[in-house]
């Protein structure tokens, strides 16, 4: 520390020289130390950079291996080491400075332990002398603050941390100036507050001599960040002290699927409605094997659990968002079917521990996988079972087109659509008194509950029908204000002429219907091609999920279908519904017949979709199986 004091006080003692006054010369010293070091400083300006560079794949590898903080390190360790980059360089100019800091103890006591006059207030320590002396800690503190801002603007790493390390960050130096300026002589705290505020030009010139901007993808870094933040989103947890009800139950069924070796087959569904798409799948499979059916479910009461009570080679399990991000990553199964879209895509990916896993897209709707579906949805699947050639044209193009690895297309057909076939033929039709009008619209924002209800229901009144309104049970949790609103201004309606419908949990009121109003929902594919009775289109704003469905140059069968099982309205030219519903009643029997050549040419299978898929399932499973074997064997 003496060679150190010795080394400043060459550095000190000729600004003092020059100026006369050791306040000044304390920042002459200041400026000239940071002269000094500003190689110092470059050098920790590129290791910022590099670290900023490495984020967009630092959180790619943060989205892969969501909650595995095992491998996010292993992973992130590796990536220091290729880019050569150090995570302590960013404390070496702290260190430099604490330890000029220590070096210029001896150099203040120096220069006041003489008493010359105009030193008394240099050697003063708050601590000890108290009174005015206070005034230094504050302003350290203060310098602090001034340099915080700061430099989460113009510090190339700094500025692209999170808030968090920011807050940590600052309110680090914030402390440690604060701290220093009470138990060191104010000589040695003005220096501090003169390095503070002098770093914040130090920081501008190595950002003018090594811009940022010309190493850093900016419009990559803040895409993959912007996904992280909405992964991290999901995973949110209520406060601390508020216990989750779910938590251990959750942590359990997690504990107890990974506990389980050879998982043939798993299915996944996000919530309790989902689970009908598989039901006719799951069922064939318990008939016509001995696999054990492994379920996972978003929804904790989920109608699987009563179903497993029933049934013993069900294994349900309920995992949540954030687990279920983890699970999946560390999938070991044979084959995983899914409703999923977009896998790979967004949250849920493909396992990295097992390779060789088959993932199976399970439909859970008739029409096309071009529109309503985000480009690339079906990308990452390894099979698709595909409801009818529409979907096999679509994919196969998409596939030629974008250069994306072939998948296996299975010519499956829709198990539920058989379903309510067969109930519908079986179950007695209820007699009506008269015609049945259902309305049944989508929820989307500018639905035709939004734009033209009044519009649709008042021309069907008075004509003899009985009209029932069936909201989209989202509508009316979404937006239930208009929802009621709309009951009110036909509250003088009698109910067996109108009737709004609250109860959702029976499609009783679709089948028994003899025609049927929507919008660009997609119970027409299942009121059409179950009762084989026309529809009637409202045409509000199209929903578009993939804005770049022309591209492949094939016309949706949402659109299609349109023209083929019914006909079409514009919202402000509803004045002919009434007479053109008539119509439609009037001509069922035509319709009937060009409804059921269109759900013969584009329906798969019918009556043996779950069969289909069923058998499909279970033939890869056998598969798998033996390739096992054989590996097993030739390993020995």
């Amino acid at each position: 520390m003496e060679m150190l004091a010795g080394a400043l006080s060459l550095i000190l003692q000729p600004c003092y020289d020059i100026s006369q006054n050791w306040w000044i010369a304390i920042l002459l010293f200041t400026i000239i130390v940071k002269i000094l070091l500003l190689p110092m400083s470059l050098w920790c300006q590129k290791n910022s950079i590099v670290m900023v560079q490495m984020m967009p794949d630092l959180y790619r590898i943060k989205i892969k291996y969501f909650g595995d903080r095992e491998a996010i390190g292993e992973k992130q360790n590796d990536m220091y080491k290729e880019k050569h980059y150090h995570p302590m360089l960013s404390l070496v100019p702290l260190a430099v400075q604490i330890l000029i800091l220590f070096g210029l103890v001896d150099v203040i006591h120096g220069i006041t332990d003489y008493g010359a006059p105009g030193t008394e207030f240099l050697g003063l320590i708050p601590i000890e002398d108290g009174g005015i002396s206070w005034v230094m800690p504050i302003l350290a503190g203060l310098s602090a603050v001034l340099m915080g801002y700061a430099q989460n603007r113009i510090h190339p790493l700094q500025k692209e941390q999170s808030t968090t390390e920011k807050n940590m960050t600052n309110g680090l130096s914030i402390a440690l100036s604060f701290f220093l300026g009470i138990f060191v002589a104010a000589g040695m705290a003005f220096y501090w507050i003169c390095s503070n505020l002098t770093s914040i030009v130090v920081q501008v010139i190595c950002n003018v001599m090594i811009k940022p901007k010309k190493y850093i993808d900016y419009e990559e870094l803040e895409s993959t960040r912007s996904e992280f933040e909405a992964l991290e989103a999901l995973s949110e947890r209520s406060a601390w002290w508020k216990r989750d009800p779910l938590a251990k139950r959750e942590k359990q069924d997690y504990k107890r699927f990974f506990d389980i070796v050879g998982k043939h087959i798993v299915f996944y569904s996000e919530s309790n409605g989902f689970y009908k798409y598989y039901a006719g799948t799951i069922d064939w499979l318990l008939t016509h094997s001995s696999v054990c059916i492994h379920y996972i479910t978003g929804d904790p009461n989920d109608q699987i659990f009563d179903r497993a009570k029933r049934q013993p080679r069900i294994l349900p399990y309920y995992i949540g968002e954030k687990k279920l991000i983890t699970l999946m990553m560390k999938m070991d199964a044979d084959v995983v079917v899914l409703t999923l879209e977009d896998l790979e895509n967004y949250y849920i990916k493909r396992s990295y521990i097992r390779k060789d896993i088959e993932y199976v897209f399970m439909p859970h709707h008739m029409t096309s996988m071009h529109l309503m579906s985000q480009k690339g949805a079906y990308d990452h699947y390894d099979t698709v079972l595909c409801v009818g050639p529409h979907q096999i044209k679509e994919l196969r193009r998409a596939e030629e087109l974008y250069s994306t690895a072939p998948k296996n297309l299975v010519e499956c057909g829709y198990s539920l659509l058989d379903e309510e076939i067969s109930a519908y033929e079986t179950v007695a039709k209820k007699c009506n008194d008269r015609p049945q009008i259902l309305i049944a619209p989508s929820w989307q924002e500018d639905c035709l509950l939004d734009l033209c209800p009044d519009e649709v229901i008042r021309p069907l009144l008075g004509k003899g029908f009985r009209v029932i309104v069936r909201p989209h049970p989202e509508y009316v949790k979404r937006r239930g204000p208009k929802w009621e609103a709309l009951q009110a201004r036909f509250s003088d309606i009698d109910d067996s002429e109108l009737h709004f419908e609250k109860d959702f949990s029976s499609n009783a009121s679709i089948f028994e219907s003899d025609v049927l109003i929507t919008d660009w929902s997609s119970v027409f594919c299942e009121f059409a091609f179950t009762t084989l009775k026309p529809c009637v289109f409202i045409d509000t704003p199209m929903k578009i999920s993939n804005p770049d469905y022309e591209e492949l140059g094939i016309m949706p069968t949402d659109l299609l279908w349109r023209k083929q099982v019914g006909i079409s309205f514009e919202p402000n030219d509803l004045g002919s519904l009434g007479s053109q519903v008539q119509s439609l009643i009037t001509d069922q029997v035509v319709w009937s017949e060009k409804i059921k050549d269109v759900r013969d040419e584009f329906i798969f299978n019918q009556s043996k979709g779950a069969e289909t898929a069923g058998e499909y399932l279970l033939s890869r499973m056998i598969i798998k199986q033996e390739s096992r074997k054989e590996e097993m064997t030739d390993a020995r």
